[in-house]
């Protein structure tokens, strides 16, 4: 063995190379460019420069002449790949981390930001939710009472213009104050553009950057596609690419539709959540709030773990996913004669007979550790082992669709896909490229017993296409991301839940259903599930608000949407939870379902105006230059009228009360303005909580003219300390509305 060992020579060389190479590594670190965005002072600029761009400009110039790094690139591309100037001030470019160091120095300057790449949160839900007449041979009440001037921007993966979701037949002419552009590019020329389409933008220099270098379903779902507000016009801002989507594009979409007039934002994605200050759509989407555009953002597809959720910020409308009365079953026959139901889109040729039962095969097993096949993963199945058997795949790690084709790769005929523990009795349904069923937990552990205790298990699947009318229903999506927001715990998040599950949805001709490469496939529609889709029903609905009432503000359609939201399902329960089958809570749920019909009139509402916004931010400790991120567009400055965090005007009610003893008190205020009758009274009712005493001042309001503004105190006083969040409400009701905010008692344990 000693001829193996090193010498102290040559020990010393090795580590001298490590070194040297060390020390190569991180001065190309240093001089590596990457995409910053930089916030600038607006008012800042000097008379000198004729633009904002100019001065820009001459910044970066500035910096790049002190660099060390000019030297060594003297050819150096042009460094600015975005101006920003309506819903925020300044600049995304590409420089090394000594250049952006140099540049947060100089004055102007705001903040700097490093490049964040977001996550996207990928025609039964307008009956569902009360849009559509009975008669289809009708206009919808929606689509008579709304004007067609509101605009919605959708920043997403793009739009598919040759659907006939898209079609204008009927529409006005554009509304004047529409500014945007329908701009060319691969699939899209002008003449895409319609009265219904009526701008379309693509954002592509941040991911570029970042990562170039060197109306029914196959016969199922069938009826009518529609939109929550038919005569709403859509402007598309692409903003994601295959390989993500990034803040510097994000920012500049957002800053363009702003500018372009969009009244609504629809922004299905999001990224992690560290600061206000620090998130650059939190800062984007506060500006173009400034503006009066109302912004809606998914919660998130990581439920049902707890404090899983994005944008949260309290000028964010944060939507999560429910389910509707609409499935899709599909029966698992077992060999022993029992019959389980579950989901399934599988519309292929007939692989299986349904009267023949073929051999079953689960390849977990009894072990407690996890098993690659199990899952059904790339390369884990032995064709000798599956060929011409349905296969067992548990849920979990690659995506639903792909693990029929691993099975049919390895020669199965057909696949069982079990949910686990994470997914609970959620049923999710995708169109395979194999006869195959998803069926839940509680299920799938009867079927994986079954095969585990039979040395011949069979089965057999059938298909029974749509089903309407499904109780209970709705139900929290296990995978919609849940609360308690813990940048500020007294701001309930999520705001609302849509439906968000099995949601027919126009489709690319491009990509077959499954989106797998395999599937040639080509559809009109596609059926899909995510908080990306439940985003859109809120931004329709906020669309058809504020077409009904322009004058109103971003916060006030908020509140009309979340007050008037419910909280039972179609059997009079209290809302579930598919995760546990439990009831859900305000965590979970927000302030309740979305209902569109009481949404447009409310009775009241809790008007927030942007400086209310920002006194929020003074009681966050941010520093004066992370305050100057929120301000210096707008000049704001603390003038704290708010006396604590919990006194922002937020539709929903959450305290907190620290680590102390019985007989804690706390009083948070609120202030309803009146949108209904000129003349109404409205009396509170509360829910009892078993560890605090709630108590309403004044519990009667008497409003004597409309828009008239009236202010009322909530006190709490903590009785009995509580292990767990209390959760209930607060209804003030006048005999016709009933406007309703969940209230959040939070106990905090000892530290």
């Amino acid at each position: 063995m000693a001829k193996y060992q090193n010498t102290p020579m040559q020990n010393m060389s090795f580590i001298l190379t490590t070194c040297f190479l060390l020390s190569i590594a991180l001065a190309n670190a240093e001089f590596t460019k990457n995409t910053y965005i930089i916030q600038m002072e607006n008012s800042a600029k000097p008379e000198v420069f004729s633009s904002h761009l100019d001065w820009y400009s001459s910044k970066v110039k500035s910096v790049l002449s002190k660099s060390v790094e000019t030297e060594i690139d003297k050819n150096d591309e042009e460094r600015i790949i975005y101006s920003y100037s309506t819903a925020f001030h300044g600049m995304a470019a590409k420089l090394s981390a000594e250049e952006a160091k140099r540049l947060e120095s100089e004055d102007g300057v705001v903040a700097i930001f490093p490049d964040t790449k977001y996550e996207l949160h990928t025609t039964r839900s307008p009956y569902f939710l009360g849009l559509e007449p009975i008669q289809t041979n009708n206009k919808s009440w929606s689509e008579k009472l709304v004007s067609h001037d509101v605009v919605v921007g959708v920043l997403d993966t793009g739009i598919w213009p040759e659907s006939e979701s898209f079609n204008d037949a009927g529409m006005t002419p554009v509304p004047s104050h529409w500014k945007g552009a329908c701009e060319t590019g691969r699939g899209f020329q002008k003449h895409h553009c319609n009265k219904k389409i009526v701008g379309a933008r693509i954002f592509y220099h941040g991911y570029e950057a970042a990562t170039v270098h060197g109306a029914n379903l196959l016969g199922y779902a069938y009826g009518t596609a529609r939109g929550m507000a038919p005569g709403a016009r859509i402007a598309a801002y692409k903003v994601c690419w295959t390989g993500g989507c990034f803040s510097s594009d994000i920012l500049s979409a957002v800053d363009t539709a702003v500018a372009d007039g969009v009244n609504v934002l629809s922004i299905s994605l999001g990224g992690g959540v560290s600061s206000y200050y620090r998130d650059s759509l939190s800062v984007a989407s506060f500006g173009a709030m400034e503006k009066g555009v109302f912004i809606s953002c998914s919660a998130g597809n990581s439920g049902p773990e707890p404090v899983s959720l994005t944008n949260v910020s309290p000028w964010i409308t944060t939507v999560g996913a429910s389910t509707m009365d609409r499935d899709f079953p599909a029966d698992v026959s077992l060999g022993n004669g029992r019959k389980v139901t579950g989901t399934s889109l599988y519309k292929g040729q007939a692989m299986l007979s349904v009267r023949k039962q073929y051999p079953l095969v689960y390849m977990g097993g009894n072990s407690t550790s996890p098993d690659p096949r199990s899952l059904c993963l790339e390369g884990t199945l032995d064709r000798k082992l599956v060929a011409g058997k349905i296969v067992i795949c548990d849920r979990g790690i690659n995506p639903r669709v792909q693990k029929g084709q691993v099975v049919k790769n390895a020669g199965g005929v057909g696949m069982i896909l079990t949910n686990t523990e994470a997914n609970g009795e959620e049923l999710v349904a995708d169109c395979h490229l194999i006869p195959a069923i998803a069926v839940g937990e509680k299920e799938g552990k009867s079927i994986k017993q079954y095969v585990l205790t039979n040395k011949k298990p069979t089965a057999t699947l059938a298909f029974l296409n749509t089903r309407l009318g499904i109780k209970p229903s709705p139900i929290v999506a296990a995978f919609s991301s849940r609360g308690p927001n813990l940048l500020t715990l007294e701001i309930l998040k999520p705001d609302i839940v849509a439906p968000g599950v099995n949601i027919l949805a126009a489709w690319s001709g491009v990509t077959g259903p499954s989106s797998l490469q395999t599937d040639h496939r080509r559809v009109k529609f596609n059926i899909l599930s995510g908080t990306s889709m439940s985003c859109p029903h809120v931004s329709g609905i906020a669309a058809m608000i504020k077409a009904k009432h322009p004058e109103w503000s971003p916060a006030a359609i908020k509140s009309a949407i979340m007050t008037t939201a419910y909280v039972h399902d179609n059997t009079i329960k209290p809302l579930r939870d598919a995760s546990s089958a439990e009831f859900s809570t305000p965590y979970d749920h927000g302030a309740g379902h979305i209902n569109p019909r009481k949404a447009l009139e409310p009775g009241l509402v809790y008007d927030i105006q942007p400086q209310d916004y920002f006194e929020f931010l003074c009681k966050q400790k941010l520093s004066l230059s992370e305050l100057g991120i929120f301000a210096k567009h707008s000049n704001k400055t603390c003038k704290h009228t708010l006396a604590n965090v919990g006194d922002l005007n937020y539709p929903a009610i959450s305290v907190v009360f620290p680590e102390k003893t019985t007989g804690s008190a706390s009083a948070i205020h609120r202030t309803v303005t009146n949108v209904g009758p000129a003349v109404s009274k409205y009396r509170v009712i509360v829910t009892p909580f078993k560890g605090a005493e709630v108590k309403v001042e004044p519990d009667t309001l008497k409003f004597t003219r409309k828009y008239q503004k009236l202010s009322y105190k909530i006190s709490f006083k903590i009785t009995t300390r509580q292990s767990e969040p209390e959760f209930g409400g607060l209804v003030w009701k006048d005999g016709v509305h009933k406007v309703r905010s969940p209230i959040v008692i939070t106990y905090l344990p000892p530290m």
